[in-house]
């Protein structure tokens, strides 16, 4: 029953937010086609096109927004989620949102075949962006007042028993008392027999012990057991699991099973056996298959456009070396440790790696990584090639590839990651990329312990935003050259 309902108010919000989502196109004709050109004709003063010529593109729109906002894992319940972490995260899905509608638009040719040759309005795209923001944070507000007052008045509210007096257990029951909107409320506290003399926080009191759950459950109102219980007490709690399932009491464990851990746990379920995940990495499926979708298009785009380019620099380099190579091949490692070969153009003489051995009392980078600022195997037009990243073209094939992805912590080589601390084999639980934090500050300039922790801050923090911003202030770091060797 509870599921049933869970699903129908999943559903339920869902069409609300997409008929929103719907209201706020047409709300953007009607500015764009009448209250702004009332309050700026000077600037506006052709007539827009008519409401039927736009419609076709509602379709489109609507599928576009029904796909983030189920990637963005809006639709559990808000008891937990804070207003701010809920306003962000819509704000992000309408701006993607007007990104991808252009998109689709311009690639497609939509606004071509709509609107009688000509481009559809980008002032029209901005303000759907933005009365779809308005709408959608206005229902999302609406929504938990209404929740908060059904609460505040005795309605839509879950009583919970906690089992356990441990600090685990005072800390969840202080958590669940500040935040009162979360809409339960406490009963009491269940105490191990066991245990030390239980002491347990004001104003619950102690119902009793495990040996008297299965009584205490049937003579109050209980909608929820939470199990606060250390590791080596579960196996002891079958019995009891089993009677509050036959009541049909839903029965929670508080997993905190490694308290200093910092991975996102998550439960899943994988031919009927429940598993318990801890991960360090993001896993996000709509996120990510998004970021490989930018991989590809951005890489197939900066192919086509830097043929010229790379065909000059491929000339150069042979010529310039006397027909030597012009792609220098190297494995790196790649996610998790996979390994894949790098290309990229040829910018050291053609016996570089025999004479790595002679230099390495001169490396300038402290760790595994080998980096000399003059190094004297780097010929003239690679020192050119590295200074502007240029070098590194011939990557956007392993990109296509699947080996990288345009932002993600650069591929080391495997001798590095042998002498790798095991905290810092941690930034290859992630796809290696073209550029990164530690390329967009400072690059070269910065030491090799700075640089796993610029990785690890961004395996941390990743969303496709950071990897926007990533690319943005890739630009002109590499047209500037700032901090290469």
């Amino acid at each position: 029953m509870l599921k049933e309902q869970a699903r129908a108010l999943f559903w339920g919000v869902l069409l609300l937010d997409l008929a929103l989502v719907a209201v706020a196109f047409v709300l953007a004709w009607w500015a764009r086609a009448y209250v702004l050109p009332a309050l700026m004709p000077e600037l506006l003063a052709a007539p827009f096109y008519p409401l039927r010529l736009y419609l076709p593109l509602l379709l489109p729109a609507v599928g576009v927004w029904a796909l983030l906002l189920l990637g963005s894992g809006r639709y559990r319940s808000h008891r937990t989620v804070p207003l701010v972490e809920e306003a962000r995260e819509i704000s992000r899905v309408c701006l993607l949102g007007m990104a991808l509608l252009a998109l689709v638009v311009y690639a497609f040719r939509l606004d071509q075949h709509l609107l009688a040759g000509d481009e559809m309005s980008r002032l029209w795209v901005l303000l759907f962006g933005l009365f779809a923001t308005v709408l959608l944070l206005g229902e999302k507000l609406t929504l938990r007042m209404l929740s908060r007052y059904a609460r505040a008045k005795g309605y839509n509210y879950r009583t919970m028993i906690i089992v356990g007096t441990n600090r685990g257990a005072i800390d969840f029951a202080e958590s669940v008392r500040d935040h009162r909107y979360w809409g339960y409320r406490i009963l009491g506290f269940v105490a191990h027999p066991n245990g030390a003399r239980p002491r347990v926080p004001k104003p619950y009191p102690l119902l009793g012990t495990l040996d008297e759950l299965t009584e205490i459950v049937e003579n109050n109102v209980v909608d929820d057991v939470v199990f606060c219980v250390g590791r080596r007490d579960l196996d002891a709690l079958e019995d009891l699991f089993l009677a509050l399932q036959e009541q049909g009491i839903r029965t929670r464990f508080a997993l905190n099973l490694f308290p200093h851990t910092k991975a996102r746990a998550r439960l899943e379920e994988l031919d009927g056996v429940p598993l318990l995940t801890f991960s360090t990495a993001p896993e996000q499926l709509v996120p990510l298959t998004l970021k490989r979708a930018i991989d590809v298009g951005l890489s197939v785009l900066l192919l086509v456009i830097g043929t010229p380019i790379i065909v000059v620099i491929a000339l150069i380099i042979k010529l310039s070396s006397g027909g030597g190579r012009i792609l220098y091949r190297q494995v790196r490692c790649g996610l998790n440790g996979r390994r894949f070969v790098l290309y990229k153009f040829r910018t050291m003489v053609e016996n570089a790696e025999q004479q790595l051995a002679e230099l390495l009392p001169l490396n300038e980078m402290n760790g595994p990584a080998f980096k000399l600022k003059r190094d004297p195997r780097v010929t003239t037009f690679g020192r050119f090639l590295r200074r502007f990243s240029l070098d590194e073209l011939p990557q956007l094939w392993n990109v296509l590839r699947g080996d990288m992805s345009l932002v993600g912590p650069r591929p080391p080589i495997p001798e590095e990651v042998a002498q790798y601390q095991r905290w810092q084999r941690r930034r290859l639980s992630m796809k290696p990329g073209l550029t990164c934090l530690w390329q967009v500050n400072g690059r070269n300039q910065l030491d090799f312990d700075r640089w796993m922790e610029l990785d690890l801050q961004y395996i941390d923090t990743w969303s496709p935003w950071l990897d926007c911003k990533i690319l943005l202030r890739t630009v002109p770091a590499v047209l500037t050259g700032r901090g290469a060797s």
